[in-house]
């Protein structure tokens, strides 16, 4: 899921003000660092982004210093078609690739530059989402089956009954959840004839969406371009954390024949030859040097490259990555442990722990498509600054179960401490502070696996432009939330990684001063004990949004 795609880009400048001035009214301070003289020759390199999100994709191109200066974004359809299901075609996920390639492009030219100045194009993508294909034809045998879909909660309870379950964290750094693409793979083995047979007959393609698209834009059949990268891979619970390559012992797990199932090679997310040259359209023949999950490629956006660095993307979900250096930290407290990035060649591979919030974004998007609280996702700070508070309302927005640090696959969303005094902008308040309350969960449980407390949370991603909502934030977490100026930092993530396998930049170092101008700090403006106060509330909750999957629940074939 990518960082700005959610549509709440907007949620900013109605909700700077509220009438509970100790809580919401913004606390910032402003940083108008100016950018130093760089090297003209950056302003003079260019390199191009594919942004492919949950709910829309986009096509970026950056100059060398980090600014976007051509781009276009496409909504593409989301299908629901059961409760906990969320699929998406992957034809369109392909044409809107394509769609947005052509207009940047021409948007790019029309301002005087030539196509053959993009030196390099990078990807980040969506990460779990899974897509199965026939290798003999490269047709998809199913929709994609998206990261949030919760149809394999009970398959999830049957898998952690087996042997060795618990043991399976501390290879690939993920828990047994309805999130990984392990899972609905095996759905799919289960659930859909045409991937059943497919399998039987060793022609079973899998891939996670940056391995559909690299496959497509190096020619498709043509060449049959199977890669994924380390930050991708390290989300299906197929890879070694430690070796970053496929394990047995997890392949044997899921009862998977790696001679009928065809993986994609697993490579570093910088490089200049590994995944290809795109084939056709208006990028032909220009390099594909850079791939990055999406919440990596945020990381890598806000440049946090140093252990200790964090940052918080709130798009249809919300992620929280925090680098822990060049060794695997395995969470005891409900996190997961990735990939942060891997730039291959003498660059060390970096760790992360995540914390996963499931909907954030999605349930302002609920409010205003499912419920009709307004027409437009940004509204949501105006309807929410007409109340001083919530009201008393706690919005546990639990649509696919609650991710870190909770993992309760049977919970549902929930609001509790409705009254005849609630109005719809204490609805829209309680959502925006759900997303918070876990960020600060989130917080706390890797301060107990780091031994380390954060200082400063950077943020980037939809949600990320109400100063309500990052106000809010501040105050429940204690501490300053760090907003840049220009929040395309996925995509700018991307870019970086292909910029790197090119020689465009060649130290981290050389980066330190892209996207610095005109951050935004919100600092912490309650007590303690208020803080406390409402995140007890919150955890009370929590406690009480359990226990609304039926255990019978079973899926049905296709």
């Amino acid at each position: 899921m990518s960082a700005e795609e959610v549509g709440v880009a907007d949620v900013a400048s109605a909700t700077e003000a509220s009438s509970d001035p100790a809580s919401t009214s913004p606390t910032v301070k402003r940083k108008n660092q100016e950018t130093p003289h760089l090297e003209k020759k950056l302003k003079g390199c260019f390199i191009g982004s594919i942004d492919q999100g949950t709910t829309s994709t986009r096509f970026l191109i950056f100059d060398g210093v980090g600014n976007p200066v051509a781009q276009h974004q496409v909504e593409f359809t989301q299908k629901y078609p059961h409760p906990g299901w969320h699929e998406q075609d992957p034809r369109e996920i392909l044409d809107s690739v394509g769609t947005c390639i052509q207009e940047a492009t021409a948007q790019f030219v029309s301002q005087g530059h030539r196509i053959s100045d993009i030196a390099a194009i990078g990807i980040t993508n969506q990460r779990e989402t899974t897509v199965v294909w026939d290798t003999v034809t490269g047709e998809p045998l199913y929709n994609a089956i998206a990261w949030p879909d919760t149809r394999t909660g009970a398959l999830v309870r049957e898998l952690k009954s087996h042997k060795d379950a618990d043991k399976l964290q501390e290879i690939c750094g993920l828990p047994l959840s309805t999130y990984p693409s392990s899972v609905k793979l095996l759905w799919l083995l289960r659930h859909v004839h045409a991937v059943k047979d497919a399998y039987a007959e060793g022609r079973l393609t899998f891939g996670t969406v940056d391995t559909w698209l690299l496959h497509w834009l190096n020619g498709g059949m043509e060449k049959n371009h199977h890669v994924t990268d380390t930050t991708n891979a390290s989300r299906t619970m197929f890879m070694n954390l430690h070796t970053l390559q496929y394990d047995d012992r997890l392949m044997e797990f899921f009862g998977l024949d790696k001679e009928k199932l065809h993986l994609p090679r697993i490579v570093p997310s910088s490089c200049p030859k590994s995944f290809g040259v795109v084939a056709r359209g208006p990028l032909k023949g220009i390099r594909i040097a850079g791939c990055l999950g999406d919440q990596s490629a945020a990381l890598v956006g806000q440049q946090g490259f140093t252990p200790g660095a964090a940052k918080n993307t709130y798009g249809t979900g919300c992620f929280l990555l925090y680098n822990v250096g060049e060794k695997p930290v395995m969470s005891n407290h409900g996190l997961l442990a990735t990939v942060a990035y891997d730039f291959g060649g003498s660059m060390r591979v970096a760790y992360a722990l995540e914390g996963s919030i499931a909907v954030a974004g999605s349930a302002v998007k609920f409010l205003s498509n499912n419920l009709g609280f307004f027409e437009k996702s940004h509204q949501i700070g105006e309807l929410a600054a007409e109340v001083e508070d919530n009201g008393g309302c706690v919005f546990v927005t639990a649509f696919s179960g609650l991710f870190a640090p909770y993992w309760i696959d049977d919970a549902k969303g929930t609001i509790f401490g409705i009254t005849q005094y609630t109005e719809r902008g204490h609805i829209a308040r309680a959502t925006l502070e759900a997303t918070c309350f876990q960020t600060k969960a989130i917080l706390d449980a890797m301060e107990l696996d780091s031994g380390h407390q954060l200082k400063q949370l950077a943020v980037d991603g939809g949600m990320s432009n109400s100063d309500l909502c990052m106000q809010t934030q501040a105050n429940i977490i204690g501490i300053p939330v760090d907003r840049p100026a220009m929040r395309e930092t996925t995509s700018l993530g991307a870019a970086i990684a292909a910029g790197f396998a090119v020689g465009i930049w060649e130290k981290f170092a050389e980066l330190k001063e892209i996207n610095q101008k005109n951050r935004t700090d919100f600092q912490p403006n309650i007590s303690e004990a208020k803080r406390a106060e409402m995140f007890e509330r919150w955890q009370r909750a929590v406690s009480m949004c359990r226990g609304w999957l039926d255990p019978e629940d079973t899926d049905e074939e296709c």
